[in-house]
């Protein structure tokens, strides 16, 4: 298994930061928040962390019942940044291949 490197880290740290504070300001307890996902308390645990291999799916189920899911994944549409507006107006290939 490949080292998580030192700024992944740190990314992931800053938003587990994030999803505990969601959590509080929302009056959530973890074992609810835990509950409402249908995941243990010690995933999401690591979820707000940042420790541990959690699944994309469990972190996903936390941040749909904090109501962050759908800003995460706005947050990643490419047509939201000039530059994936600049590409998109290309047409996008169905399948990227490594030049030779």
């Amino acid at each position: 298994m490949a080292r998580t490197s030192l700024r992944t880290q740190r990314d992931l740290t800053s938003l587990g930061d994030h999803v505990r504070a969601w959590r509080k300001i929302h009056g959530l307890t973890a074992q609810l928040v835990a509950d409402r996902a249908g995941i243990t308390r010690t995933t999401l645990r690591a979820i707000e962390t940042g420790t541990g291999t959690v699944s994309l799916e469990n972190t996903f189920a936390v941040l749909r019942v904090l109501g962050m899911a759908d800003a995460v994944v706005g947050a990643s549409d490419p047509l939201t940044t000039e530059m994936g507006r600049f590409h998109a107006e290309r047409a996008l290939p169905q399948r990227v291949r490594v030049p030779n």
